[in-house]
């Protein structure tokens, strides 16, 4: 009798821990970004408001930037909530290279942007429309 009820209590942690890692698993799936969003952006030389559209498939993100320094195509991922981005802008005549990286919370992500090789860095946030 004690040996059935101690493999029940095994039996029944081991359901416990099973739906655990699938709840973790499913959770980590759920974050989907695709849509427009407005960020608000915050750097040593100023801020903008850029407006950005994701299209996610699985990991990978495809989009459109567009704010006050022009409009750019990017790519980019989201494993888990963390997501990274990155394009490039012809200003001036210069090529620079901007790259996101934060975490998204439903419909909110936060995180920082890195311009120019790191030249250039500050803080964004975003909001889904």
């Amino acid at each position: 009798m004690q040996a059935e009820i101690s493999r029940r209590v095994v039996a029944m942690g081991a359901a416990a821990a099973l739906v655990a890692v699938l709840a973790t698993s499913l959770g980590a799936q759920a974050v989907n970004v695709t849509g427009d969003w407005a960020f608000s952006v915050e750097t040593g030389q100023g801020s903008g408001t850029p407006a950005l559209s994701f299209k996610q498939t699985g990991e990978t993100l495809t989009g459109t930037y567009a704010g006050q320094l022009g409009s750019s195509p990017f790519t980019g991922t989201v494993k888990g909530n963390a997501i990274q981005f990155a394009f490039s802008l012809d200003v001036q005549g210069q090529a620079v290279d901007v790259s996101y990286t934060g975490t998204v919370d439903g419909a909110t992500m936060k995180g920082a942007v890195s311009m120019a090789g790191g030249q250039l860095s500050g803080t964004f946030t975003g909001t889904k429309k």
